[in-house]
Parts: C-alpha cells; sequence; structure tokens
C-alpha cells in the first residue's frame, strides 16, 4: 500500500481495516464510492431497525408508562427501561457495526458529516428514538443527491421538529392559537436559516427568521389521531398561521407547500453553496482551509444546483486534499478508526460504543447545541482530552495482551497506519515493555490521531 492509498482510507474514510491493500487508483476508489444508492441501505444491514413513526410511538408510549407508574407510586428506578432508550442503543449497535466494517467509508464519512449539519440530541426534546431513523430516512438517501432534498427531509423530520420544539410551534392567529392561546416557537426557523442554509452571512433580519417561523407552522409529528408518513411527519393546518409572509424578500403564500418553496430557495441560495463548502473543506482538507478551496466546491455546487456528490468529488480534485495528517480525529473518529483496525477477538465483550464516546467528550448523537461537534483541532487537544484517549487506548490494547486472536503488535501497526507509521513510532514499540503497551504506542501516536 503506497501512501496516498492509506491517506486515502484514513483522512476520506473511517480507517484501515486488516489485510487492505489500498487500491492502484485511490482517487478513482473513492469517487467510486459516490455512486449508486446508499451501500448501507442497500445491503438490508437496517431492514430491522424502526421507523420514525415506531419511534414517535415508542415516545408517546414511555410517556404514558411513565404517568402510569408514578401514579400509582411505582419507582421508576430499576422498574423501567424506555422503548426509546432501546431503540436509540440498537441504532446506534447497527450503525457503528457499520461503520467498523463497511469498505464504503468516504460515503459513511459523508453520512457522519451531514448528521452533524443537521444536528438533533438524542438528550433533548424526546428524540431517543428518532435520530437513527433521522440518519436512515433524511440523511443517508441524499448524501450524493441534491442538498435541496436534503433539507427538506431533514428539517421536516419528527427528529428535527421534536429537537426544536416546531412541533408545539403555533401559529398566533391560526384556529388552534386563537383557541388555545399557544405561541409561535421560532427554533426551527431561526436554525433552518442560521446553521442549515444561508447563515449569518445572508445578511436577513429578525423579521425573516419570525416570518420564516410562521411559515414552518403546522409542521408536526403524527399522533393518536392518525394520519403523519413512515417518518412520523404530520401537517395540522390549524395551527399553520393564516396569510403571506415574506422572507429574505419573497413572498410566500400560507400552507405546507410556503415551508416547501422557502426551504428551497434557502438551500439554493448562494451562501449557502459557501457555507456548506466551506464546511466540507474544514472538515475534510484543514481547520482553516484556504479560500481559493472553499469557493472551488461552492462554484461546483452553484453550477450543479446543489448536487452534493458532485461536491464531494470536487474535493478529491484538490491538491492540498491530499496534504498529509492534517486533521485532528475527533473521539468518534479515533474509536472507530481504533475498532476496525484492530477487531475485538471474538470471545471479548461487545464495544459500548454509547458508553466509550460519553467518557471521551462526544457522546453519539448527542452534541450539546444545535451547530453540532466541532471540527477543529483546539475543541479536542487540551491535554486531558488527549489523556483520556491514551487512557482509553490503554484499555481497549489489553483486548491483545498475550497474543489474543494471534494478533501482534507489528500487526496493528501496519493495520492501523500502513506506511504513515512513522520511524520514531516503531522504535518505541520495539523498546516496550509489553504486547500490552506496544499497542497502546500505536494508538497514542500522532500519526494515529490524526487523520
Amino acid at each position: 500500500m503506497n501512501r496516498m492509498a492509506a491517506l486515502a482510507e484514513i483522512r476520506f474514510g473511517l480507517g484501515l481495516t486488516p489485510g487492505q491493500t489500498g487500491d492502484s487508483d485511490p482517487k478513482g476508489a473513492l469517487k467510486a464510492q459516490l455512486e449508486g444508492p446508499d451501500p448501507a441501505l442497500a445491503s438490508g444491514a437496517f431492514t430491522n431497525l424502526p421507523r420514525g413513526i415506531d419511534g414517535v410511538d415508542a415516545l408517546r408510549d414511555d410517556a404514558m408508562t411513565r404517568k402510569a407508574m408514578l401514579a400509582d407510586g411505582t419507582p421508576l428506578k430499576g422498574n423501567f427501561k424506555p422503548k426509546s432508550r432501546l431503540m436509540y442503543e440498537a441504532d446506534v449497535a447497527a450503525q457503528m457495526g457499520w461503520a467498523t466494517t463497511t469498505t464504503a467509508g468516504f460515503r459513511e464519512r459523508l453520512v457522519w458529516f451531514w448528521t452533524n449539519h443537521f444536528t438533533v440530541s438524542v438528550y433533548q426534546g424526546q428524540t431517543a428514538a428518532l435520530v437513527g431513523p433521522m440518519i436512515r430516512e433524511a440523511i443517508r438517501p441524499h448524501v450524493t443527491g441534491n442538498f435541496t432534498d436534503m433539507v427538506l427531509a431533514a428539517e421536516r423530520h419528527p427528529a428535527m421538529l421534536r429537537y426544536l420544539a416546531n412541533d408545539v410551534s403555533v401559529g398566533p392567529d391560526s384556529p388552534a392559537g386563537r383557541r388555545s392561546h399557544r405561541g409561535l416557537n421560532e427554533n426551527l426557523g431561526r436554525e433552518c436559516m442560521e446553521l442549515h442554509t444561508v447563515g449569518l452571512q445572508a445578511g436577513y433580519s429578525q423579521a425573516d427568521v419570525t416570518s420564516m417561523a410562521k411559515i414552518l407552522t403546522g409542521w408536526s409529528v403524527a399522533g393518536t389521531d392518525g394520519g403523519g408518513d413512515d417518518t412520523g411527519f404530520k401537517y395540522r393546518p390549524f395551527a399553520h398561521e393564516p396569510g403571506p409572509q415574506t422572507v429574505m424578500g419573497n413572498r410566500y403564500e400560507g400552507g405546507e407547500q410556503a415551508g416547501i418553496d422557502a426551504l428551497t430557495y434557502l438551500s439554493k441560495h448562494p451562501t449557502t453553496y459557501q457555507l456548506i463548502a466551506a464546511k466540507l473543506a474544514t472538515h475534510f482538507i484543514a481547520d482553516n482551509p484556504p479560500p481559493h478551496t472553499v469557493n472551488h466546491i461552492a462554484t461546483v455546487l452553484s453550477e450543479t444546483g446543489g448536487d452534493l456528490g458532485a461536491a464531494s468529488a470536487s474535493l478529491l480534485d484538490l491538491a492540498e486534499a491530499w496534504a498529509p495528517l492534517t486533521k485532528l480525529k475527533t473521539p468518534l473518529e479515533y474509536v472507530i478508526s481504533t475498532v476496525r483496525a484492530a477487531p475485538p477477538p471474538p470471545a471479548q465483550p461487545a464495544m459500548n460504543y454509547i458508553g466509550v464516546t460519553t467518557q471521551l467528550g462526544q457522546p453519539i448523537w448527542g452534541a450539546p447545541l444545535p451547530n453540532g461537534w466541532p471540527d477543529v483541532a483546539a475543541n479536542w487537544n487540551g491535554s486531558d482530552a488527549l489523556m483520556t484517549r491514551i487512557n482509553w487506548a490503554y484499555g481497549y490494547a489489553a483486548r491483545f495482551e498475550g497474543g489474543a486472536n494471534g494478533v501482534q503488535p507489528a500487526d496493528i501497526a501496519a493495520n492501523s497506519l500502513g506506511p504513515l507509521l512513522k520511524p520514531a513510532t516503531a522504535s518505541a514499540m520495539a523498546l516496550a515493555g509489553s504486547r500490552r503497551e506496544a499497542v497502546t504506542l500505536v494508538f497514542a501516536s500522532p500519526e494515529f490521531q490524526r487523520r
């Protein structure tokens, strides 16, 4: 394997795997991953996982069970494991299992990237059973498709609607608003503009945010009254603010179509393309990508009308995209690349990905704010954070102590880094006092910490 082939799997993918020899045309192999449907969905790997509507039902059942137990004095602790939590755990196990074994690492990294762009936290807004379905229903199908389609799918998904409280947002002059005196919630109107599309650089006003929020009233979640699609989305016209609204100079008439039209406009705005181009460049190339890099990607987006596959492919044609190991891995990237390089021996316990990533400071699908997990080293390279990684690596290396599964430290080094292994790391491994220490040195090395 040459250095470019190794870098292709480590930077653009999720890490090397045992026995991987590398492709003779790394760039072409990565571009080939952008063709066709999502490989995880096509493989049937997630067939038995719940749909969005199933998550909506589970969350409602959990609330009813909790209420009944409290009413009759039954302690929740030790007696109640929410269905929604079980769904979350099953989804994490399936999606992380795919991440540790897939040969389409670039495609899967893009799923992670867009999941973070449209952040929904499982710890806020009763969404535990909804984030996994949102990734499968709103992100995966559109990773190499058109950005507008992804925006519409993400903003309409019950995970997003619950997270940003749009399911309880009511137009003040709607029938529901006049009857119940419930009010407008601007969270989705604000975040869909500031974080998901045009960004603050578009120069919109607070009045635009309020109008956008009014346009999105009625976009809600299925309930006991029936209706809704397989994702759990339901439009409730009686909660929709009547009359026309104006956003960034564009007038939209009332109804569900107004939200679709407004989001379509925002998703194709020039500043939207600049925003997502900058985020792609930051994620794949450098913490502070040069302006010409961002402009190159934005131009591709503009010329193709938001083709995400074309934008992703355009990254690979930039010389700066192949500079060695410029990005620090986030905790999740670090854990997954470790497991890919050194899968746990069969007799060892399964990985607790939720517990491990929480310990390392990045709980899966649990970003604290709607802007998602940060994508620059300054947020992850503190001395305490790096020491926590090393301590975890030392614990993980114990799985291979005594030559478990016949794996030698040198094999793990080759599986992890290939030709990117530095002589200093190899020398330190040779002087290690134990097999466990030698394996730890691989995972603690600067070259493994980066991509």
